[in-house]
């Protein structure tokens, strides 16, 4: 039986290590938290879908008998209607809906991801649609709604850490693999900088620039790839090529090899919380030193952090503004405190459930 009245939410996210990795193919470790975009709808007796978002002070509505056509080049929940179409969705009735949510918007927590994944499980379900319940068809409509839709340069980590939930470890690429890992994590502080960025901008330039020098490492030894561990001659060339390209490629080779440390450090026994920081410290140098998507704020943020007995500390997101997360077992309220002086918005935030019926 159809349902009259629906609500579904989905989390925000931390990027753990692998920043600007998984529109390489590579690998990432993430982790849904307990901030979330919430859609509480009603049905209606016609075919239009009356869109109430208070949080960015919009409303919006269309009816479901045409293809949508977009109003803006990221009219995300038009896309995931036309998305599902083509996918075979019918869709029985129109909804009013009120969408809120508690993630920071357009500061590195995946709030546009977490809205999309969110949105998907709920057309899915108000068809009364099998996929409602399969949690990686969820994450790739809900990235071909966000991102393919609309030839953007992001990848799928996203999408798959809000829907899946708890923390993941995504192995992108022809070898697609995700997995669940135990969740042995305890709180963190994430700490809204209040610069807003470019993300798209910020994504385009750093995946552009690394395709660029890899294909001109290509060009000589062509089976190298962003997952080969560069040989002496390989070494060579790489510092032949220009500087911004040899910066950010070397740049993601260490973002490769710090998360595959971390992958390592979930499957141990015993999960050692300092190295874990150390891990973090060691991401975020590459983000600032190599990336150079760090900033003057950022950087007095983590290192407010760290004084205040973070074990780890970097950005979260694409950077260039943002959040930052500091990893605070037993010190969350010294460093929030610390981090409010610098004029931020800290919140405490834990590992939490994908995307969901409330």
């Amino acid at each position: 039986m159809l349902k009259n009245e629906l609500n579904i939410s989905a989390p925000g996210r931390l990027c753990l290590l692998g920043e600007h990795q998984d529109y390489f193919g590579l690998s990432i470790i993430a982790a849904a938290i307990d901030l979330r975009i919430v859609i509480n709808g009603t049905r209606r007796r016609d075919r239009l879908f009356k869109l109430d978002l208070p949080d960015i002070k919009e409303k919006d509505e269309f009816s479901l008998d045409l293809e949508l056509s977009y109003s803006n080049k990221r009219d995300y929940l038009k896309s995931a209607v036309n998305i599902l179409s083509r996918e075979g969705l019918e869709f029985p009735s129109g909804w009013d809906c009120k969408i809120k949510g508690t993630i920071p918007i357009n500061s590195g927590t995946a709030s546009s991801s977490a809205l999309v994944v969110a949105w998907i499980k709920f057309l899915l379900e108000t068809a009364g649609d099998k996929r409602a319940s399969d949690y990686k068809t969820i994450a790739e409509l809900a990235f071909q709604a966000e991102v393919a839709e609309f030839k953007e340069p992001g990848g799928r980590m996203d999408h798959y850490a809000s829907s899946l939930g708890g923390i993941v470890s995504i192995h992108f690429g022809d070898d697609f693999k995700v997995k669940k890992i135990k969740n042995r994590l305890k709180e963190f502080v994430l700490a809204d900088s209040l610069i807003r960025k470019d993300t798209t901008g910020t994504l385009g330039l750093i995946k552009s620039n690394v395709l660029q020098g890899l294909s001109r490492i290509q060009e000589k030894f062509p089976d190298f790839n962003l997952r080969s561990i560069p040989k002496a001659r390989e070494k060579e060339e790489i510092e032949k090529i220009p500087p911004v390209e040899k910066r950010l490629l070397k740049g993601t080779f260490k973002t490769r090899d710090i998360t595959s440390e971390g992958e390592k450090l979930f499957e141990k026994e015993f999960f050692d919380h300092r190295y874990f920081g150390h891990l973090l410290n060691r991401q975020q140098e590459v983000v600032r030193d190599y990336l150079k998507i760090s900033a003057p704020k950022i950087d007095r943020m983590i290192e407010a952090s760290l004084e205040n007995g973070a074990l780890g500390a970097k950005i979260n997101g694409s950077g260039e503004g943002g959040c930052i997360l500091a990893y605070t077992p037993g010190c969350a309220d010294e460093v929030a405190e610390a981090l409010k002086k610098l004029d931020t918005r800290p919140l405490t935030v834990h590992v939490d459930d994908g995307v969901r019926i409330d």
